[in-house]
This record gives C-alpha cells, structure tokens and sequence, in this order.
C-alpha cells in the first residue's frame, strides 16, 4: 500500500509541475471565453445582402417578396429574359426567380424555376415556395368562390396545455430541458476519459521508451504502478477542474463587483422589476419551469455524476494504460483507439436519440447497464426519474467491471511494459492474457 500511495504522490506531482499542466489550466478558461465571445461575434455579423431578380410574367407574384437584410428583391420583369441569365452569369446578381405566365396554377406551380450559379439553402428556397404557394391558394379559394377572409377567421389555433395525473400542470420542453441537464453531465464524462486517458497512455510510454520503467519495475508490481499511474492523474485531472471553477466563481464575483450585476436574490423595488419583466415575457410558465426543475432529482444526479465519474475514468484509463505498455509511441496507438473511443461515441448518440424519446424503452435501459456506456446513458436517464435499484445495479456492474478489465489490463501491462521495437497485434496481445 506504501508502494502505491508513492506512485499515485508521484504521479500527482508530476502531472501538477508540468508546464504545459499549469499553462492549460489558467489558459483554457481564458481560450473557452474566446471562442464563446469570437462564435458571438461572428453569428452577430451580417453578410452581404443577395440580389434576386424577380421575373413574373403574371404580375401577381412580385409584390409579395419583400427584401430584408439578407435578400434584395428586385423586379426585372420588363427585362428580357435572356438578358437577365446573361448577368445572372456574369454574376451581377446572385439569383433570377423565374414565373412564367400560365392561367392554370397546377401548372404553374410546377413550371416556376430559380436560376442561380450558388446552389441556394434549403431554407431560401422553402421562404420562395411558402410565398408562392400562399398567394396560390388564395387564388385558388377565390376561384372556388370560397370566402379568404371566412377562411381565415375559422382556422383553430391548438394550444394543448399538459399535466400530471396527480393534477399538476406541467410545461412543454421538458424533456429537452432534462436531457439537456444529463447530457451536460454526460458529455463531461466523456471528455474527461478522452483527455485523462490519454494522459495515462503517453505517460507509459514516455516512461517504457525512456527506459525509466525498467528501474521502477523492479521495485514495484505492474499492478501497483498502473493503478498508481490511473489514480495519480485523475487527481490531477480533478485539481484541474476545482481551480476551473474557482476561476470562474471568481470572475463572477468580480463582474457583479465591477458592473453592478447583481448574483443571486435581489432585493426592494429591483426584485419587484425582476419579476414583473419576468412574467411578462414568459408569464406563468416561469414558475412551471422552476418547479419542475426543483422537482428534479439534484443530488441523485450529483451523486450519480461522481461515482460514475470515478467509475467510467478508472474503467477507460486501465484500457488506455494497457495500450500504452503495448506499443513504443504513439503512432502504433491509434490502431487500438478506436474500439475504445467507440462505447464513448455510442453513448453520446443513445442519449441524444433515444433517450429523450423512450428515457424508459429497452434500448435506453439496456445502455445503462452496460459498463461501457452507462456513465453517459445513465447520467442521461437519471432527470427522467430512475427506480433506485436500476441505478445501484448499473454501478455495481460498472465497478465490477473495472475490476476484471484491470485484472485482464494488468496481464497486458505486465508483458507490454518491457517489450521494445515490435508492434503488437490483438491476437498478440490476446496471448499476454493467457501468460
């Protein structure tokens, strides 16, 4: 257990002292900040207003396209055809809306063409379509005799208003806003094992290739170092993200300082404004959405989020550790990555595409027993409300789990950590196991 303890300090302060540790830890929230504020900057920038031609040979549809900060409709209809293609071509304008004149609208509405040397977005041409076909079927109606404006006024507008079988109103978008919750969690997970894993793997290896293993090996057991090496950097990685937010809890708190901004409950007359605004512009549905969200299960979800934290981190680390005394460098790596990645990758999409769905169904619940992707499944289903038992028998098979791939990993690291200049094989590597 001394011998253990001594390599995860190692390992621990090895990780803390590097400077590229240090560097990323203060510059990556700064980095993060960045892009967030650059992708603001660049979807808050308009481009170029796009010039269309409009020729209507009926008269009846120009009128209806009204120009806006993206588009500019012009009306050519007077012009030549021809010559409208010719600057279309010449790149004078950016696209022609072409209607010709034709009494029959079935017709008609099969024979409109838009002519232009950029293929339009999808949602261009459904707006062209939507104002066409609008002013058609006005058309239509009047040729019925059927009253547009009798029409109008006898359209229903739907509004379903949902609720609990014990009688409770509930809101809609909660299912979006609960995965949204989980798969936070989740995604979190995931990036974690990606990045502290391979931290694991390229430790080995620098320390097989440097020869250095060979001096530790023969004080220590494979064992105790791998696990030294696995729970090491995952302090570490955890140091990381408690100064990650404290740095922001303090860049909060300085903001609120600085520019007034107030954090938490106000009070007097600016708490009354809070509400009335508030409640204005979401109205009652503010205080179903807060209930619902108090309604929650926070702390299963926190709970659940650091056991199955600790459980998905040691579970991938004992994967990327094997790798990494399978191989000299990282190059011979990537062959055995991918399987690994994968379970991760799956997860991600049975949570965003399934669970939302079916949070309950066979498939969601199959997921979140299977130590490989119930980390992110689980975390997912978990807002959704999950019967206890489920989630003790999902971490109980994770860390089992854990147990036998470190037993099996052990094996590979054993033989792995002292093999040089061979790319090893998974039929290769399936033999270690059996020594």
């Amino acid at each position: 257990m001394n011998k253990l303890l001594l390599i995860i300090k190692r390992e621990f302060i090895a990780k803390v002292r590097n400077k590229s540790f240090i560097v990323m830890t203060f510059l990556s929230p700064v980095l993060f900040i960045g892009i967030g504020v650059f992708v603001g900057y660049l979807s808050q920038m308009k481009s170029e207003q796009k010039k269309i031609a409009i020729h209507d040979e009926t008269g009846k549809f120009v009128s209806k396209f009204k120009t806006d900060s993206e588009y500019k409709f012009i009306n050519l209809s007077t012009l030549d055809i021809k010559v409208i293609k010719d600057s279309i071509i010449k790149e004078h304008y950016d696209g022609l809306l072409q209607i010709p004149n034709i009494s029959n609208n079935l017709l008609l509405a099969k024979k409109i063409e838009y002519i232009s040397n950029e293929s339009p977005s999808v949602m261009f041409v459904s707006k062209l379509e939507n104002t066409i076909a609008k002013e058609l079927t006005n058309e239509n109606f009047k040729a019925q005799e059927l009253d547009t404006v009798k029409i109008n006024k006898a359209k229903a507008d739907v509004n379903i208003s949902l609720a609990k079988a014990t009688g409770e109103a509930s809101v809609k978008g909660l299912n979006e806003l609960k995965i949204g919750i989980g798969g936070a969690f989740g995604y979190l997970i995931m990036m974690f094992i990606v990045i502290y894993g391979n931290m694991v793997m390229r430790s080995v290896i620098e320390e097989k290739t440097t020869r250095i293993i060979e001096v530790i090996i023969s004080s220590v057991k494979p064992f105790q170092l791998m696990m030294g090496k696995i729970i090491g950097t995952s302090l570490a990685g955890i140091i990381q993200f408690l100064i990650w937010a404290f740095l922001g809890l303090t860049a909060l708190f300085i903001l609120s300082s600085v520019f007034g901004l107030q954090v938490g409950a106000t009070s007097g007359l600016e708490a009354e404004k809070a509400m009335k605004t508030a409640h204005a512009v979401i109205g009652s549905d503010i205080k179903l959405v807060l209930t619902e969200l108090f309604d929650l299960p926070i702390a299963t979800i926190i709970i659940a989020f650091i056991i199955y934290f600790i459980g998905g981190y040691f579970l991938y680390s004992s994967f990327y550790a094997a790798i990494g005394a399978a191989v000299d460098n990282e190059t011979d790596s990537q062959q055995f990555l991918l399987p690994i990645i994968m379970p991760l990758i799956l997860g991600v999409y049975i949570g965003f595409f399934t669970v939302m769905n079916d949070p309950h169904g066979t498939i969601a619940t199959t997921f979140s027993f299977i130590p490989l992707t119930s980390p992110i499944v689980m975390l997912m289903r978990i807002p959704f409300g999950v019967p206890w038992w489920q989630i003790m028998l999902s971490i109980l098979i994770l860390f089992g789990t854990f147990f036998l791939v470190v037993w099996f990993a052990s094996k590979i690291y054993r033989i792995g950590i002292l093999m040089y200049g061979k790319k090893p094989s998974w039929k290769e590597m399936y033999k270690w196991l059996r020594y």
